[in-house]
């Protein structure tokens, strides 16, 4: 009877993780509004200390550090996630300390990028975890448009 139980039990766990793993979030595209407003002005505020120095006031890239504006930037990351850009981020930079910025910190940068180029913003905020974000897709130009 023990024995039953526990059986039932693995079936049970299966089951319910198959489940889990099947639900997938619905695909995002950053033209929907990926990032809130609150959002993008922390991010302009962490931009300015740990990312201006290197990328420009204005994001348009300074020496060998690329602009994070424009078409260029666009092209580079055109139908990649927000997932990428978010790891690229946290395991980059800031150039002198490569890996120190926390989640929320590289998805508010992130957010303030968006904005940048001129993504809309949205209801939800873009989540501190690459894992959470691999749904929303950067898209250089506007579906339908």
């Amino acid at each position: 009877m023990k024995r039953m139980y526990l059986m039932l039990g693995a079936a049970a766990l299966a089951l319910g993780g198959a489940a889990i793993v099947g639900a997938q979030m619905p695909e995002r595209n950053v033209w929907g509004g990926a990032y809130t407003a609150e959002q993008a002005e922390r991010g302009k505020a962490a931009y300015a200390e740990n990312c201006a120095a290197c990328h420009g006031e204005t994001l348009s890239g300074i020496d060998v550090a690329p602009a994070l504006v424009g078409s260029t930037f666009l092209s580079n990351w055109n139908n990649t996630s927000a997932a990428d850009l978010f790891e690229r981020i946290q395991m980059t930079m800031p150039l002198n300390a490569p890996g120190t910025l926390g989640g929320r910190t590289v998805a508010d940068i992130e957010a303030f990028i968006f904005q940048s180029n001129g993504f809309p913003t949205g209801q939800l905020a873009l989540p501190p975890t690459p894992q959470m974000m691999t749904n929303v897709r950067i898209s250089a130009q506007k579906p339908g448009g």
